[in-house]
């Protein structure tokens, strides 16, 4: 049983070290533990931070990508290396490494495929208040959008088994946390949660620069993710709701037209109902061209899946540790 760590950075070079220090040396049920630091256009010593400590494995960007792309590659690289279990951690040294045997113990178990750490956001002392609150809200939102009991959605402290690895794919560059959640309960990947510790605090979050814009990136997140998998149910409902006002307005000036004495016809009524109609319609056409793309995309996600799947069963794992 073959662990990767991976572990995306940039501009890490104060914390990278410690981060290193805390991950586990063995874990029982596990043969192999092999660590992959992703460089993402650093511009500090990560890099040299990295080799002076000998990790197996180094993936170097010349220019910063993001994290979702640093992510996406750093799961397919650990797929090509043979990973049989990947675990997510941050260069920032924010949680506790050697619970990386406690996120991995429901995989070994074979009672889940993808197992979030959950920092018990509501107990950490350095979160405000309003933190706390949007960490409790945003979890909610995305458990109900995942169909999945989620108590930290925005934890990167993650454990992917190769399959459930295989399956996810990355469809944003802001980050994977929301996506990859709303992806697993829409594939129906296995999925729990176990608690983590979480160390002292080094630095502020570079990924967001307030909590309101974090907010506002995870709904689009949300938002793209969720509509690529129930475009047809959302537009078609919006459609028909909207069609139905029209067909409502439409019988309100039919009423006058037949039954009312005055000249005063109610032509605005008629002409929003018309308005209605067509746009309620246009909806439903929409649902239905976007359900026939997504149908694609499902297509390709399988594709994608047997290419991962034909990649991993080559390799287990040929290539050699180093530096890419």
């Amino acid at each position: 049983m073959k662990l990767m760590i991976q572990i995306p950075c940039f501009n890490e070079e104060s914390s990278l070290e410690a981060t290193l220090a805390d991950l586990p040396s063995g874990i029982e049920g596990i043969d192999q533990i092999e660590v992959l630091v992703i460089d993402d256009g650093s511009q500090d010593a990560t890099l040299e931070v990295a080799r002076r400590n000998g990790v197996d494995h180094i993936l170097r960007f010349a220019q910063n990508r993001g994290l979702g792309h640093a992510f996406a590659s750093g799961m397919d690289y650990c797929l090509r290396h043979g990973a049989d279990i990947i675990v997510n951690t941050d260069g920032d040294n924010q949680y506790a490494g050697a619970d990386v045997a406690l996120l991995v113990q429901p995989l070994l178990e074979g009672r889940a495929e993808l197992v979030i750490g959950d920092r018990g956001t509501q107990s950490v002392d350095e979160f405000s208040q309003r933190k706390k609150w949007l960490q409790r809200v945003g979890s909610r939102v995305v458990s109900r959008l995942a169909d999945l009991e989620v108590p930290d959605a925005a934890s990167g402290f993650k454990a992917y088994s190769r399959e459930a690895a295989s399956m996810i794919s990355m469809s944003t560059s802001f980050d994977h946390t929301v996506d990859h959640l709303i992806q697993a309960g829409r594939k129906r990947i296995p999925t729990t949660s176990v608690r983590i510790r979480t160390n002292a605090k080094l630095r502020e979050s570079r990924l967001f620069g307030s909590g309101y814009e974090f907010v506002g990136k995870s709904a689009e997140v949300m938002v793209r993710v969720y509509s690529s998998y129930g475009a047809l149910r959302i537009f078609a409902s919006l459609g028909l709701l909207t069609f139905g006002f029209g067909v409502l307005l439409g019988i309100r000036f039919l009423y006058y037209f037949l039954f009312s004495e005055t000249d005063h016809l109610h032509v605005q009524s008629l002409i929003l109902a018309a308005i209605l109609m067509l746009a309620g319609f246009q909806m439903v056409l929409t649902g239905i061209v976007a359900d026939l793309i997504n149908s694609s995309r499902s297509v390709l996600e399988d594709l994608s899946y047997r290419f991962r799947r034909m990649e991993t069963t080559r390799s287990d794992s040929s290539d050699p540790p180093g530096e890419s």
